[in-house]
């Protein structure tokens, strides 16, 4: 029978050589340190992984997680998904450079609870224990962990280490309870081979559950793999999740470079991002505010990536012991979604900048207003429900998301979206085969912004018979793709004074009439071009003919479009147009001809028509488009009717 596992992650932090590893072997009896290196040099270099069965009979995952500032890195990638940390002071040393450091990684990552294990209690008096006490008290003043139980114990005598127990069973308390945010991610942090079995990787868990043969999907990258089994704290389980340490066994994955920086994902989270909007804190460590513009090394679960910190705030900068908005712009995409949490360092790694949460995971470039973009990311951090959910359609550049989008972007359940959904600042929109949402003032906006455009465009080229949608859809303030566009369009002819025929967008009051100077111009282009009959004139020669200079050029386009809604003209190709009644008898002759002889060839049908070569391929290439010929290699003949 299996052992059950709670859903809780213990982490290790402190200063090198301050006991974290015996500690972890005390209360485990498991050693951590696993590369040869690491048992010859005495010190963690990378992630260990243990499992600390609990008073309950239950079992919680460990990561010890390396003290030397040369492995900050790897520190960083194992202290994401740690519920209760066991921050280690050596009682000799006390609290050491890398002691803040690393309570600052962990108050910038959201560690909700911690002991301090005072180590080394065996070699000190309690004069220096209660020394040790209150360095750890001004260490964490500030911090998340300010107020948490400081236990002295011996890793090698043992002493104290059953209260440490117990207080480790009384914090965990309640956890169990906790809700699964999202979809299921595993940021990886070691992937190796086993012979026989293929690749196997190992992560905290986030979001929902993975079961047995389970798709997922790597990111960066996209490429499926399958689950082949699942491993907690060595046992073989069919299903596992969040705040738990997995291990899975791939299939799929022989020609994949998985390593530590991806993360395998349910197949519906296709989204990676290297442009995001966050709440940033920067720490006294840090030496020195954050400019706008900054270089700095972002770390988000097991990713590490160089980016640039662009502040949102009035001022251009965020002070220390300070927070604000910025926008951190990767170069190379990484997995975040909102609610998590990551450290900035130095762009050469060497010190804590500072961190935060992710607001918004797909940032605009354009932030303009810059003010209406800083309170609609304020509205994502200090919100829920409806509120929040206004705020991340209105920061988008798409028109509308779907439900499962915006469950996505704020990492929640799908079905808390789908009721807030129902509330009246949202509107329901068709996008293709799927159904999208945007908000009330993002359709309203819209629906403004065609009218005055069809308005402006009606003004500019009256004409013309209205606008193509291709090009109205191109110039919306919002992104919103072809097919989208057709289903909206209709619904604009429902909501506003638009209407659309075939392919044209125009105004119900616009109407195309010639008259004045057009109707007397339309007249003269009409008899130049009867008088032409078979051969007439390209536009070029037709402003000659009518005496206008080049510059009338578009003009004359909109009088021809205009002439030939009215039928009065008939458009062969691009830049040659027949009158109508030409154009009625050269269909006549080639059908008499064609009832006659069967098929007609283009020499033959030139002097049909008394025309050159250029003008009687135009008509029957005309004539073959428009239904009434079919062509038989060299020849024509009349297309069957049935």
């Amino acid at each position: 029978m299996a052992t059950p596992i709670t859903r809780a992650i213990i982490g290790t932090a402190g200063h090198i050589d301050h006991g974290k590893t015996a500690l972890i072997r005390a209360l485990t009896g498991q050693d951590t340190d696993r590369l040869k290196e690491e048992k010859e040099r005495g010190i963690s270099i990378d992630l260990g992984f243990a499992y600390l069965t609990l008073a309950d009979g239950t079992r919680a995952g460990v990561v010890d997680v390396p003290g030397h500032e040369r492995f900050i890195r790897n520190m960083l990638a194992g202290a994401h998904g740690i519920d209760l940390v066991l921050f280690t002071v050596a009682a000799d040393d006390g609290v050491m450079p890398q002691s803040e450091e690393h309570l600052d990684i962990l108050h910038l990552l959201g560690v909700p609870r911690g002991i301090f294990v005072i180590t080394k209690a065996d070699m000190v008096d309690e004069a220096r224990i209660s020394e040790v006490r209150d360095e750890i008290e001004l260490l964490a003043e500030g911090t998340r962990l300010q107020g948490s139980p400081a236990i002295a114990i011996s890793s090698t005598t043992g002493a104290g280490l059953e209260r440490l127990r117990e207080e480790i069973a009384r914090s965990l308390r309640g956890f169990e309870s906790r809700r699964a945010a999202g979809l299921f991610r595993l940021p990886v942090d070691r992937a190796f081979v086993i012979k026989g079995h293929g690749t196997v990787v190992t992560g905290t868990a986030m979001g929902a559950e993975v079961r047995l043969d389970q798709r997922l999907r790597v990111l960066p990258g996209g490429e499926s793999v399958r689950v082949r089994s699942i491993q907690c704290h060595s046992e073989a389980v069919g299903v596992a999740g969040f705040s738990q340490r997995v291990a899975l066994n791939l299939a799929g994955a022989e020609k994949i470079a998985i390593g530590r920086g991806h993360v395998l994902a349910d197949e519906r989270l296709k989204l990676t991002t290297d442009r995001f909007d966050a709440m940033v804190e920067i720490r006294p460590v840090a030496k020195r505010s954050l400019k706008d513009n900054q270089r700095v090394r972002l770390f988000i679960a097991t990713s590490e990536a160089l980016a640039r910190a662009i502040v949102l705030e009035q001022s251009g900068e965020i002070a220390l012991k300070d927070r604000g908005l910025a926008q951190i712009v990767l170069d190379s995409p990484v997995v975040a979604l909102a609610g998590d949490r990551f450290v900035l360092r130095t762009e050469n790694s060497q010190r804590t900048i500072g961190g935060g949460v992710v607001l918004n995971a797909l940032g605009r470039k354009s932030r303009h207003p810059i003010e209406l973009y800083r309170e609609r990311l304020r509205a994502i951090r200090d919100q829920s429900g409806a509120p929040a959910i206004e705020a991340l359609l209105n920061l988008q550049d798409n028109l509308a998301l779907t439900a499962a989008r915006v469950a996505m972007l704020l990492n929640v359940p799908v079905a808390e979206i789908d009721k807030t959904l129902a509330d009246p600042r949202f509107v329901r929109v068709l996008l293709g085969d799927e159904t999208g949402f945007t908000t009330t003032l993002k359709w309203e906006s819209l629906k403004k912004f065609v009218l005055e455009v069809l308005r402006e465009h009606h003004l500019r080229e009256p004409l013309a018979p209205g606008m193509d949608m291709e090009a109205m859809r191109t110039r919306l303030p919002f992104e919103v793709d072809a097919r989208a566009f057709r289903a909206l369009a209709d619904r604009l002819m429902r909501e506003t004074d638009v209407l659309r025929e075939d392919s044209i967008l125009r105004l119900r009051s616009h109407r195309v009439d010639l008259a004045g100077d057009d109707a007397k111009l339309g007249g003269r282009l009409e008899s130049v071009l009867r008088e032409a009959r078979f051969q007439p004139p390209d536009q070029k020669q037709l402003l000659e003919s009518l005496g206008l200079p080049p510059s009338s050029s578009a003009r004359l386009k909109s009088l021809l479009a205009a002439m030939e809604r009215e039928k009065r003209v008939v458009k062969v190709s691009n830049d040659l147009y027949f009158d109508a009644k030409t154009m009625g008898e050269a269909r006549r002759r080639l059908v008499d001809y064609l009832g006659e002889r069967e098929e007609v060839t283009a020499a033959a049908y030139r002097d049909l028509i008394g025309a050159s070569r250029k003008f009687a391929i135009a008509l029957l290439d005309y004539f073959d488009h428009s239904g009434l010929t079919i062509r038989v290699g060299d020849t024509r003949r009349l297309r069957a009717s049935g």
